[in-house]
């Protein structure tokens, strides 16, 4: 039985009478002080991991002001104060001990936008693809760039001043910053704008703490301008905490103190709201993707290639070219770059050209393509092909590869992963290849390996060296390489910080700047934050405080992994391999991951939050000499002593009286998955949540009672059959009023579908497909055998949608195939979903046997339903191994993909049809839209596929109480809006819980695509 956890971290008295008169004078935002929602907010996209006291979500700028007042006053002028948004940070950023107020979850409201003047304003959480996206209908974008841009906040973007693809033209986010709303660490309010430098000098002779920072800002700038301008690098990249280099215009006639506050990283102020400028959308964007035989020829040509004009120019390595190629990504770009025959392409640069001329952009390309032409054809620059996206699809497309590059990265082979730490420096771009050669050296000398890319157009360069943090001497060797990188960059004249801020390697400033600017720094921290309480130990400290800055060498999560068995972890891996990279947290609700984290916006229950957890949950096991493995083997074979069951009922009843357990925050994170596995696909790291949430699942309920509603899912497949021998009577049960009452309050199960009727049984009576069995066919020749196709059941379609299955048989007939339906065999997908993996593997091994002796037939063995058909190429790999034979289920789209290949595809007539497909099929097959796209194309019918994310049902999700809000509100954010644009009755579903969820919804229920194309052969 798996022990109780019933040790946590507790709250300081002083944290909780912090909190206590916070809710007292009328806070409105959200609180959290359990030590999952804490564990979950101590990662960023770093390496580093720090526990705070709590976290505050504030709902407005004056909840931002009371957070900051309250904790001014005597008694709690102790605690601190970290800003965080979207923890994209790859240097520990918004990490820290204290108090974490995060400004992602309610101030994302976009406020005020003035075209004629070409600004928008915004609250600090607002999501930059968000902001984009909301922009797009007036002609207008946000220009800076960045590869998180889908979960990356503004006010995460201006507190590390970041900037990405594009910076030589669009510059960094600072160069689009009119102006702050912030509040100060004593709550006070300030506005920042561009004045007249004698305005700036009226305000700083004003006795306010306006007065006092203006002083201290102006004259540290304006008596130190020279040398500001000698120890500044001019690069088109450069991070230096507070931006003393452009708070006086060239000028010096306008005094802006937004650009001290942007690339602070919080220990300022807190960045609240902001007005951005805002730039046209290009008309025109084309990109020729470069194909190299070396990286270092990719590099050298890039000087080249920043001549031509180009807005942008991105290189890859052969590093992440190849991570990418393992990837569900490369499907949508492989075209784009094709391999040159002969040739080994080990570098890519990605060069764009943009703008309002049409004429001029194709000119630009076309220049450059001829000047490529030359080179190749005398064999210089190391080029062996190149390829031009001329649709914006296809740049969007190459784009997305780019920027999944740092998630890929993480999912490299091995014990040692690439990590950030010297990822963003940034040198002169013309002496970059020598400074990357030099780079390689020095990495090659540990013997290491390492992914590159980056902006060479600017000469910033992402590094991620492969380390094993849970190695202590590798960790060491971390802090080796930072010093020897800063070194070497300070060579080249460059900054070790060209664009993910500094964070943890805040104390490498004064190398760079000198003992006189950093003493700057440090009073202006002192007169914005005297008490240092405003993300301490990042940047610099106040002058005249002992405080100190956070050495790079803060505890990593490396440190926390590695008191976990190293037999654990690898057991483990989906959960222990998460880097943090947070694509998880993407704001837009048409994409598949994840749909908890999208209506709760709640971390925790994300793939990263709920890795999180479980990495914990195992640290804290093997704190008690306990190997989950082990328990996993002495688990009871399908049985409950009565002395088990009455050790979980104490257990159970002590847990409802408040007894804390941490497994119990564990499984409260995970009882808010879906189960989609969208993660397991989508993630960089294929996090797949579902199979250690089942694993967890079951050894959590070796020590606590399931609720009755587990029960019922996990032997849906045995009573269902049962139940649909007589479906009217059953179905007088189900849709009783007063029985679904007492479903959703004591069985903790919601609108519960009816089964068909008439049955399968009776709508197919005298039908050839249930008249011959498998084993009838067993003395048929080969080629007799190719004219038949076995229908494998699932309990869902046969048993609550056998119009589906009927139908399905019909087209097969007019297909001119001869169709068997296969006697009904248990998946077991509710099992395993449930955790009940014992019976699961026991459902499992039967069924594979079953399908292993009709794969012997030859004969092409075929599914409706997605998540069923999935779970024995997936979950049976998973729980049989070699055990489970070769079999093959294909789907529907499979199938007939294969046997209508031959037919022309024609030109489409009538009204198009709309295709919603299942998010685990959509992610684990990322081309089954496409192939459906040709099979209706075949029968001349247009299919559009649309991109709506997850309906919110997945299997039993959406019926049991406790989801239902979530179930319902998922599917208004996402399938909802686009049901509402089309015509129901040209809208299609490959999944049964799907199309369920629309008829629960809607009061109609939409079709499968195959009684769409039974219609038409009809």
């Amino acid at each position: 039985m798996i022990p109780q956890i019933n040790h946590a971290p507790g709250l300081s008295p002083q944290v909780l009478s912090y909190i206590e008169t916070l809710q007292q004078q009328g806070f409105s935002g959200d609180i959290a002080t359990d030590y999952g929602a804490r564990l979950s907010m101590s990662v960023d996209n770093s390496i580093y991991q720090s526990l705070p006291e709590a976290i505050i979500f504030p709902r407005s700028v004056a909840d931002v002001a009371m957070i900051s007042r309250i904790s001014a006053e005597k008694d709690y002028q102790s605690l601190t104060l970290t800003a965080r948004g979207g923890g994209t940070g790859t240097n520990g950023q918004s990490l820290n001990q204290g108090i974490i107020v995060d400004l992602s979850r309610h101030m994302n409201r976009i406020l005020e936008i003035n075209t004629d003047e070409g600004w928008v304003r915004v609250e600090a959480g607002v999501v930059k693809d968000q902001l984009n996206q909301w922009l797009k209908p007036y002609g207008f974008f946000f220009a800076p760039e960045l590869s998180t841009s889908n979960r990356a906040t503004i006010g995460g973007m201006i507190n590390t001043d970041a900037s990405g693809q594009g910076s030589l033209v669009y510059g960094k986010t600072s160069d689009h910053v009119l102006g702050l709303r912030v509040i100060l660490a004593d709550g006070e309010m300030l506005d920042t704008r561009p004045v007249p430098v004698a305005l700036a000098e009226q305000i700083a002779a004003e006795q306010t703490r306006e007065g006092e920072i203006y002083q201290q800002v102006l004259k540290s700038c304006r008596d130190n301008r020279q040398l500001i301008l000698d120890k500044f690098p001019r690069l088109n990249r450069f991070m230096t905490g507070y931006d003393l280099r452009h708070v006086l215009s060239d000028d010096l006639q306008t005094f802006d103190l937004t650009r001290i506050l942007c690339g602070s990283e919080g220990t300022l102020a807190f960045i609240t709201e902001a007005r951005l400028n805002i730039t046209p959308i290009p008309k025109v964007r084309q990109l020729v993707n470069i194909k190299y035989d070396s990286f270092d020829s990719a590099l050298r040509n890039a000087p080249f290639l920043v001549q031509a004009q180009a807005l942008s120019v991105e290189t890859v390595d052969s590093t992440v070219l190849n991570l990418a190629r393992e990837d569900i990504v490369w499907h949508s770009v492989k075209e784009l770059i094709t391999d040159v025959p002969g040739e080994q392409m080990l570098g890519l640069n990605l060069v764009e050209f943009a703008g309002n001329d049409r004429e001029l952009a194709a000119k630009q390309v076309s220049d450059l393509c001829q000047r490529l032409d030359q080179l190749m054809q005398a064999r210089e620059a190391g080029i062996i092909g190149y390829q031009c996206c001329t649709r914006l699809d296809e740049v969007e497309r190459i784009y997305a590869m780019r920027k999944k590059a740092v998630g890929l990265l993480g999912n490299a082979k091995g014990h040692a992963k690439p990590i950030p730490f010297v990822e963003d420096t940034a040198v002169p771009p013309e002496q970059l290849a020598d400074y990357i050669t030099d780079f390689r050296a020095l990495l090659d000398s540990h013997g290491l390996s390492y992914g590159m890319f980056g902006h060479v157009d600017a000469g910033v360069l992402h590094v991620r060296p492969a380390l094993d943090m849970c190695d202590p001497q590798q960790e060491l060797l971390m802090k080796r390489l930072s010093d020897q990188v800063a070194a070497l960059t300070a060579s080249y004249g460059g900054l070790l910080w060209g664009e993910h801020g500094k964070g943890y390697r805040g104390a490498y400033t004064e190398d760079f700047f000198g003992a006189e600017l950093f003493r700057e720094l440090r009073r202006i921290k002192r007169a914005f934050d005297r008490q240092n309480r405003l993300n301490p130990g990042k940047i610099c400290t106040p002058l005249d405080s002992p405080a100190v800055l956070k050495p790079i060498e803060s505890p990593t999560r490396g440190s926390f992994d590695r008191q976990i068995p190293v037999t654990v972890r690898e057991d483990w891996r989906g959960a222990m391999e998460c880097n943090g990279n947070g694509l998880c947290f993407n704001f837009d609700v048409n994409s598949p991951m994840c749909p908890s984290m999208k209506i709760t916006r709640n971390r925790l229950h994300s793939p990263k939050g709920r890795a999180t957890l479980t990495r914990e949950w195992l640290r804290l096991l093997a704190e008690q000499g306990v190997d989950p493995r082990q328990l996993e083997q002495t688990l009871p074979q399908n049985t409950l002593s009565l002395r088990s069951f009455i050790s979980k009922l104490k257990n159970t009843r002590q847990a409802a009286r408040g007894e804390y357990d941490f497994s119990h925050e564990v499984k409260e994170a995970m009882a808010g998955c879906l189960g989609c596995k969208a993660c397991s696909s989508q993630c960089p790291i294929k996090i797949d949540v579902p199979s250690f949430r089942s694993r967890f699942l079951q050894l959590y309920h070796s020590r606590y009672l399931r609720p009755v509603s587990d029960h019922l899912v996990a032997a849906v497949e045995s009573y269902t059959p049962l139940m649909a021998r007589a479906p009217r009577l059953f179905n007088f049960f189900l849709t009783n009023p007063q029985l679904q009452a007492f479903s959703r309050k004591y069985i903790g199960m919601a609108d519960l579908p009816a089964l068909s009727s008439p049955t399968l049984k009776q709508q197919l009576a005298g039908h050839q497909a249930l008249q011959t069995s498998p084993d009838d066919l067993r003395h048929l020749s080969l080629a007799e055998r190719q004219q038949y196709v076995l229908v494998v059941q699932d309990p869902f379609t046969s048993y609550y949608e056998a119009r589906l299955v009927s139908d399905f048989i019909s087209l097969i007939s007019k297909l001119g195939f001869k169709p068997v339906l296969v006697p009904f065999t248990p998946n077991g997908k509710a099992q395993h979903v449930k955790g009940f993996l014992q019976r699961f593997a026991g459902t499992a091994r039967k069924s594979a046997g079953v399908l292993n002796e009709l794969a012997a037939l030859g004969i092409p063995m075929v599914g409706t339903d997605p998540a069923l058909v999935l779970c024995y190429r997936d979950e049976y790999r998973q729980v049989l191994g070699d055990a489970r034979g070769d079999f093959s289920v294909l789907l529907a789209h499979e199938w007939l993909n294969q046997v209508t290949a031959g037919r022309a595809e024609q030109q489409p007539v009538g009204e198009a049809w709309y295709l919603f497909p299942h998010c685990t099929e959509n992610t684990a097959l990322p081309q089954s839209g496409s192939h459906w796209k040709s099979i209706f194309s075949r029968f001349g019918a247009k299919l559009e596929t649309v991109n709506a994310g997850c309906c919110g049902m997945a299997g039993t999700y959406g019926h049991e109480t406790r989801n239902l809000d979530n179930s319902l509100g998922i599917y208004q954010l996402s399938w909802q809006p686009h049901m509402q644009q089309r015509a129901r009755h040209r809208c299609l579903a490959t999944g049964y819980s799907c199309r369920s969820q629309v008829k629960r919804i809607e009061g109609e229920a939409v079709r499968h695509p195959l009684q769409a194309l039974l219609e038409m052969v009809s």
